[in-house]
């Protein structure tokens, strides 16, 4: 539930940001949730969502590492979303920093998760929702839980622990384990970039909550790891490489100037394969539509996600009607 802490609870560990990863062919759950996310920045300031400029920086020698095929999309001069997000630019060769070898730079949206989640509490109360905590062992124990009995679909949004969840058990969803630091310096804009040189399964990236939230100093990319504790020797590298990637953060006085709030560790539920948004019959009748598996794009996917959702759903209570 939002206002928990726990390392297999992956939402308030997020940054988080729209900065799209999809190729083209996957393109369609970032591309519908943009304009959400754009209304919310613009017209409720209470969402905890604002706009900012967005710096994207790419280095040629990261093509064939993990995380510059991770970020191919998002790092290309001609990306799909060029036409979605506000401003999309390609910086020319005068404003790339040294040591990238090209840039662009939009419009985008970074989200305080500490204040974002509860305002969706808040929506869905206003709606008639109705929260529990339960713990579950198999995913058919859930219709069970419906305030109205029994209910007609089950929607499976279990994330990491899919691989878990009994009913479910999906052994291709994976914990690909993010280190970041929350500091209350100012980079006047976001950034990212291609990768490091300090492993290839360590990033780069800067963003500054909304609603003074603080800013988020990432990371890495790290498959297969559930390692809960931050790691020193890696926050050392991560505030090394935010500095020199974005100067300002510090007014040039290096990371001893880095004002820490404090560290954290949060796990992306990455299915191999791609996120699974599909409708299922469980073997004694129970139908259950899954939205899992979105690994370090939850946020900048979800209303496109939803929206896919809504169908499948809208597919199932039709199905049962007419039986």
């Amino acid at each position: 539930m939002p206002g928990d802490y726990d390392i297999e609870y992956t939402s308030p560990w997020a940054g988080a940001n729209y900065l799209p990863m999809a190729d083209e062919a996957g393109s369609k759950w970032e591309k519908n949730t943009w304009p959400e996310l754009a209304r919310l920045a613009k017209d409720v300031p209470e969402s905890g969502i604002h706009f900012q400029n967005t710096i994207v920086l790419n280095r040629l020698k990261d093509a064939t590492t993990d995380t510059g095929k991770w970020l191919s999309s998002l790092t290309s001069t001609t990306p799909w979303f060029q036409n979605v997000v506000p401003d999309f630019r390609v910086l020319p060769s005068s404003d790339v920093p040294a040591g990238a070898d090209s840039a662009t730079a939009f419009t985008s949206v970074c989200i305080n998760t500490a204040i974002y989640l509860p305002y969706l509490v808040s929506e869905l109360l206003s709606l008639g929702t109705v929260f529990k905590r339960v713990v579950l062992t198999d995913i058919n124990e859930a219709a069970a839980l419906h305030v109205n009995g029994k209910a007609d679909c089950v929607i499976n949004c279990s994330g990491l622990l899919a691989s878990k969840l009994g009913g479910v058990m999906d052994k291709t969803v994976i914990p690909v384990r993010g280190q970041i630091m929350l500091v209350r310096n100012d980079p006047g804009s976001m950034y990212t970039i291609s990768g490091t040189d300090d492993g290839s399964d360590e990033v780069s990236y800067i963003m500054q909550r909304a609603a003074g939230g603080g800013t988020i100093l990432g990371g890495t990319y790290q498959k297969g790891s559930w390692e809960s504790q931050p790691d020193p020797n890696t926050a050392l590298r991560i505030m090394k490489r935010a500095v020199a990637m974005c100067p300002q953060l510090t007014g040039g006085k290096g990371i001893e100037a880095l004002d820490v709030i404090r560290h954290g560790v949060g796990l992306r539920p990455l299915r191999e394969g791609g996120v699974r948004i599909e409708k299922e019959r469980l073997a004694g009748g129970q139908w259950v539509v899954h939205n899992y598996g979105h690994g370090g794009w939850g946020y900048q996917g979800s209303y496109g996600c939803a929206a896919g959702v809504m169908e499948l759903v809208e597919d199932v209570l039709g199905a049962k009607a007419k039986l």
